[in-house]
């Protein structure tokens, strides 16, 4: 029997999530469906329910319902319950687990894809939103020397600080000197709007690796400032965004998809 899945969000339309799923499933051999599910602002739960209702195993939230389905999940993991709201849900009974697979997938990119390891190695992302939020715990528990925040809104930076500073050595960076990372990461949404993330002078200075987490808008404005200060890699968010999906597509259906191809496939080359 066809086991059900779906990505919900207003608006959905432009989601990969059904793409990479079917990929997956075909290369694993797995018997599923994946759709794409536009449920009304106000009308996420009944949405979500009826989903269930007619035999759903689990699915994908993206915005704006991230965090009602955290709040309507009758368990959490650590890692949903670090981001405080979730991207992917599974059905057992009335059970509703919520997961978190965003930080997970980044973490996976920058490492195994991208080459970079973040062991003894001081990282600065830029903001402090769910996305942030998701990958704070992940990053710390691959070993950096320094994660740091920078964000327009202090207390929110400084919030997640004090959630992880049992964890490791994650600080608000100092905008004076806000240099010598070895990656840094864009983490707002200044690139969805086509504009450059508040930088301090000199923030690129000795950075290897340049990370936007928006993916298929090219070379964004962040990434063309990385470009003109000499960083010698650049990457966006297209290879996380594939990275949680084998995550997700892992923990509904216990196997572990290949990504390196499709990845690639789906790369735009950031000139």
């Amino acid at each position: 029997m066809t086991d059900h899945y779906a990505v919900f969000g207003n608006p959905v339309v432009q989601s990969k999530s059904p793409m990479i799923h079917a990929r997956f499933a075909a290369e694993t051999g797995q018997d599923m469906d994946y759709v794409k599910i536009e449920a009304p602002v106000d009308g996420f739960a009944d949405a979500l329910r009826a989903f269930v209702d007619k035999g759903g195993r689990g699915c994908n939230v993206t915005a704006p319902f991230k965090l009602e389905a955290y709040a309507l999940a009758t368990e959490h993991t650590q890692a949903a319950r670090m981001a405080g709201s979730t991207n992917t849900l599974r059905f057992d009974g009335n059970r509703i687990e919520a997961h978190n697979t965003d930080g997970v997938g980044l973490l996976r990119d920058i490492q195994d894809n991208l080459g970079h390891s973040l062991k003894g190695k001081r990282i600065l992302m830029l903001g402090a939103g769910g996305a942030v939020r998701g990958a704070a715990l992940p990053f710390l528990q691959a070993g950096p020397a320094e994660f740091a925040l920078l964000n327009r809104s202090v207390d929110k930076a400084q919030a997640i600080c004090d959630m992880l500073k049992d964890h490791g050595e994650i600080v608000l960076c100092d905008p004076v000197r806000a240099k010598g990372y070895d990656i840094v990461l864009n983490g707002t949404s200044s690139s969805l709007g086509g504009s450059c993330p508040t930088m301090p002078d000199g923030v690129f200075d000795g950075c290897a690796l340049a990370y936007d987490l928006s993916y298929g808008k090219g070379l964004t404005p962040f990434l063309q400032a990385a470009q003109k200060a000499g960083v010698p890699q650049l990457a966006d968010g297209v290879g996380m965004l594939v990275e949680q999906a084998a995550e997700a597509f892992a923990w509904w259906r216990g196997t572990t998809p290949a990504t390196t191809d499709l990845i690639r496939e789906m790369t735009i080359p950031l000139t």
